[in-house]
């Protein structure tokens, strides 16, 4: 697995109101396509994104638990083809960490998977056809 952070998710109460906050501190949003069920920001190559925390739960597959299984974030690993998610799952399988969600097409047109490490923190690995990665590996919405 590259050394890369790729995305950021907060999981949120009031999706409106964080949205405001990033905004006030001078955040610009980076597309306005699905605002009103996530917001996203690109960041000196890392994105950042708020989602509803219920929503959060329920693509990790711990819906109903209220954010506490992953403390409502997640770490996002963008990879360059669909085939990698497998590919890096099955590298963080060997190294001691915890398949949580098996590769599978998502929602939004890309397919991801998701590992805890062995603290239990969750990353999600993910190919994003509409956000390929640049030749340096870097993220952009």
């Amino acid at each position: 697995m590259e050394q890369r952070l790729s995305i950021v998710t907060l999981g949120v109460a009031d999706l409106a109101r964080s949205r405001a906050f990033y905004e006030a501190l001078g955040w610009r949003v980076a597309t306005g396509e699905n605002a009103d069920r996530i917001v996203c920001f690109t960041l000196n190559g890392v994105g950042f994104s708020l989602y509803p925390r219920d929503r959060l739960d329920e693509d990790i597959g711990v819906a109903g638990s209220g954010g506490t299984a992953t403390g409502a974030v997640t770490l996002a690993h963008n990879v360059r083809s669909r085939e990698e998610v497998a590919v890096v799952l099955a590298e963080a399988d060997r190294a001691g960490g915890a398949i949580v969600k098996p590769a599978r097409d998502v929602f939004w047109g890309g397919h991801s998977g998701y590992f805890s490490d062995p603290d239990g923190h969750l990353w999600e690995v993910a190919w994003n056809p509409f956000s390929p990665l640049d030749d340096a590996g870097n993220f952009a919405w």
